[in-house]
């Protein structure tokens, strides 16, 4: 089993979707970790603001086979993959990290994140797994988490 943590965010009805995404999650994997979800500004294109969350889990399903499942689960809840790819979405759900692995593979799939360097991907993922480390700089989350300049990216909790 790998242990493998997840971003999750939606700017088209959040809520719906990510409860959804959540409960699929949970009826595919078992017991998951969930942070708190985080309001944010859409990063990369003006649309609506964002909710974002992190989600570690255990899977027997390798990178590339749990990336594709993850994909089948956007295409369930109605992400447009007709559209520009930064663009408002009902639901993305990215691998974050797996174990300890350094991957750059088809259909997006790049381990780690580079959204990592953004705070609606690093604050969820410092809250449920601070001491996972960063598969190239060694850092754990809540060290990358310390120095990150919090008033450039600001966040506020979403009630989910």
């Amino acid at each position: 089993m790998a242990r493998a943590y997840l971003s999750l965010g939606s700017n088209l009805e959040p809520h719906r979707y990510l409860r959804a995404a959540l409960d699929e999650l949970r009826a595919r994997f078992g017991a998951i970790e969930v942070s708190p979800a985080y309001r944010s500004h859409s990063v990369g294109f003006e649309g609506a603001d964002f909710v974002n969350l992190a989600v570690g889990l255990d899977t027997e399903l390798g990178p590339e086979a749990l990336n594709d499942w993850l994909h089948a689960l956007e295409d369930r809840h109605g992400r447009r993959r007709d559209v520009p790819r930064y663009s408002d979405r009902t639901l993305d759900v990215d691998i974050v990290l797996y174990d300890e692995q350094v991957i750059d593979g088809p259909g997006h799939l790049q381990i780690p994140r580079k959204e990592l360097r953004h705070a609606f991907v690093l604050k969820p993922l410092a809250d449920i797994a601070p001491q996972a480390r960063h598969p190239v700089s060694g850092l754990t989350m809540a060290a990358l988490w310390a120095v990150f300049p919090q008033e450039r990216e600001p966040l506020s909790i979403e009630p989910l």
